[in-house]
């Protein structure tokens, strides 16, 4: 089985989700959107494969917004209504989530403050999207696209949506210290001030809560893979999760 991880930006990694899918029997296929050298410089040119290519697709996050809508962000959501319209099953995670609600005929805006930490969700799915904590790092939110369900939120946006055999996260299952690391690295730097947290104490709270959220991300991996990306017909998984 192979799935296509797109890797919008160098300091990503699938990370714990990666590790599950690996165990659960994928080989992945990594695609970099937007090398080092173009970070600040975007608006890049990207070929996406064929989503028939491959039994699923993960889609990270990434520091840019998709109301950006530049080339490869187009073409990405064109990716993403070909691997729905195919039943190609889609985890989107973050930019990711919200490029699927988009790409389904949803809308992404501002949210109406930076999240970054973590939180805890109100969930109508528990055996598939956990309470948490989850940890959060974004500035925009999506509106679902129809169709879709909802399953998890907190007061700042929805958390959590599923759509036919694909399942849209606001949180990132898959972030390690390192990671987190780099993307603070990479950030205006006068961010983690303006939201008042501090970078280092997340990065050790991280590293001191590794094993359970490993373990959060293997269970949200198991559950997408066995009560959504499992499911038939492209309305099946809807169907499924409200049965």
């Amino acid at each position: 089985m192979r799935a296509l991880v797109i890797v919008h930006d160098h300091m990503s990694s699938a990370g714990h989700v990666g590790e599950r899918l690996v165990e659960r029997g994928y080989r992945l296929d990594e695609l970099l959107v937007v090398p080092a050298s173009r970070y600040t410089t975007p608006d890049v040119e990207v070929a996406f494969p064929p989503a028939t290519n491959y039994g699923l697709i993960l889609a990270l996050g990434a520091p840019w917004s998709v109301t950006r809508r530049n080339a490869w962000i187009e073409a990405e959501l064109a990716l993403l209504r070909a691997a729905h319209a195919a039943g190609v099953p889609v985890l989107g995670i973050c930019f990711g989530g919200q490029a699927l609600a988009v790409a389904l005929g949803g809308e992404v805006a501002p949210a109406p403050r930076f999240e970054l930490g973590w939180r805890r969700l109100a969930t109508d799915a528990p055996e598939l999207v956990g309470p948490g904590p989850w940890f959060q790092f974004h500035g925009d939110r999506w509106h679902l696209p129809p169709g879709a369900r909802e399953l998890a939120r907190n007061e700042v946006a929805s958390q959590a949506f599923v759509c036919g055999r694909s399942l849209g996260v606001q949180f990132h299952p898959e972030v390690t210290p390192e990671v987190l690391r780099a993307w603070f690295a990479g950030v205006d730097p006068q961010l983690p001030a303006r939201v008042g947290v501090d970078p280092e104490r997340l990065v050790a709270e991280l590293r001191a809560e590794l094993p359970a959220a490993r373990e959060r991300a293997r269970v949200l991996v198991d559950a997408f893979l066995d009560r959504v990306a499992a499911t038939g017909p492209n309305d099946g998984a809807a169907a499924h999760m409200s049965a």
